[in-house]
């Protein structure tokens, strides 16, 4: 029996693309730049087209500084500037495209959209499902299991467990311990200083965890690898660094939802009609748009 398939979308690097690359030639009936808006709405309506899906969500992320990480370690992505005012207010208006289109939309001021798509993930997995997370983001790749993908839609093919290997040397479960050794430049997570993705995946392949490379460090200089003497000392000196790494790219799948349900509903043409008339959208998105409910099964 065929598994049905649910479509996790890590929403604001698509809002973040469409901002950067769309142009600002796009403006509400206000004069308010729109421009993330549009190109996410033309991203969310080709997504559905293409895919038929019938279980989706759209999680974003509420703040780049009040995340429960932040709180574990305030320099936690402070690298990135922060969005734009007038991106902001964009922001607000995808989540309410996302909305009446009838896909599931979350936020939260606590918790990143990782853990809003982790928890709904597990969630799906446990009921039968197989999740494709829709995102660049290789955190998001420790999600996946068997029958499930993590796809850069637009960007690159859709990875399989296997392919998550090929690509990054370490299995999906071990990705949250790889980062945390590695570090992550994105996301401004040091990791542990002299230690790349190449000694890291080595690592992981002969201790299999990360607390089991910290709790047998001293083994590590006896392994066949060149440096593996070095490395037993980057360990050694920089395990707490590690451990606190592992604390932020672990991504939460147990956050306590008010709805799980992420069945994509029924659209309200008067909802629509009436919020792409502020933002100026015209006829061949719309008719788009429309077509959507050709695809509900």
């Amino acid at each position: 029996m065929t598994k049905p398939h649910t479509y996790l979308i890590d929403a604001s690097i698509f809002v973040f693309r469409s901002y950067y690359s769309q142009g600002d030639d796009y403006f509400s009936s206000r004069g308010e730049n729109i421009n993330a808006v549009y190109g996410f709405t033309r991203f969310l309506t080709k997504f559905i087209h293409e895919t038929k899906a019938q279980h989706i969500a759209c999680c974003f992320d509420e703040s780049l500084e009040t995340s429960f990480r932040n709180e574990i370690y305030p320099h936690y992505k402070a690298n990135r500037d922060p969005a734009p005012n007038e991106l902001k207010h964009q922001f607000k208006l995808c989540q309410e495209v996302a909305n009446i289109l009838g896909v599931a939309t979350y936020v939260d001021g606590y918790y990143e959209a990782d853990d809003l798509i982790g928890t709904l993930a597990k969630h799906h997995k446990n009921n039968g499902f197989n999740n494709h997370i829709v995102s660049a983001d290789k955190d998001l790749a420790q999600l996946i299991q068997d029958g499930d993908t993590w796809w850069s839609y637009g960007k690159d093919k859709a990875f399989n467990p296997q392919l998550v290997f090929e690509k990054f040397g370490v299995h999906p479960e071990q990705i949250a311990d790889y980062l945390a050794l590695t570090g992550d430049s994105v996301d401004n997570i040091p990791g542990v200083a002299g230690i790349g993705s190449k000694t890291a995946s080595i690592l992981l392949k002969h201790f299999n965890t990360l607390d089991e490379v910290i709790k047998r460090h001293q083994e590590i200089a006896y392994l066949s690898f060149r440096g593996a003497k070095s490395c037993q000392k980057k360990i050694a000196e920089g395990f707490e660094d590690a451990i606190l790494a592992k604390k932020l790219t672990r991504i939460v799948t147990d956050i306590p939802l008010n709805n799980y349900n992420i069945i994509r509903n029924t659209l309200d043409m008067d909802r629509i009609n009436g919020l792409f008339d502020y933002l100026k959208f015209g006829p061949i998105l719309r008719k788009n748009i429309l077509d959507l409910q050709n695809t509900l099964s």
